[in-house]
């Protein structure tokens, strides 16, 4: 399952990184290419220092890498996060949907359910 191989804390980190829509958009942008910081917050209406702090969330859940170069910090993402991303949400989906077969299944064999039930109701 996710846990046993990303680990419980790193899938937190993930989906609490894309929670956010600033830090989704963050994450678009930096898929088309490379981008300092300073580059990003001009397009938020928000305090550099704010989008410094959602790329340091990105960063920790590793969707992006960022690299000094001079006095400007780039930021890219990650390849292989996406992969990552969808490894865990391949393995919640595959949890789920054994959950809802073994419902079913408890739910067919059940003489009690609407399905099983051949038998007219009360006459009234």
């Amino acid at each position: 399952m996710v846990v046993d191989e990303l680990g419980d804390e790193t899938v937190d980190r993930l989906f609490h990184a894309l929670a956010d829509t600033t830090r989704r958009d963050i994450l678009r942008r930096c898929v088309r290419g490379e981008l300092s910081v300073s580059r990003l917050a001009e397009a938020y209406p928000m305090s550099f220092a704010a989008v410094q702090k959602h790329v340091a969330v990105l960063e920790r859940a590793g969707l992006v890498i960022k690299q000094r170069s001079g006095r400007e910090q780039l930021v890219r993402t990650d390849p292989d996060a996406v992969g990552r991303a969808r490894q865990a949400l391949d393995e919640l989906e595959s949890a789920w949907r054994g959950r809802v077969d073994r419902m079913a299944r408890i739910l067919a064999e059940d003489p009690g359910t609407e399905e099983n039930d051949t038998t007219e109701g009360p006459e009234r």
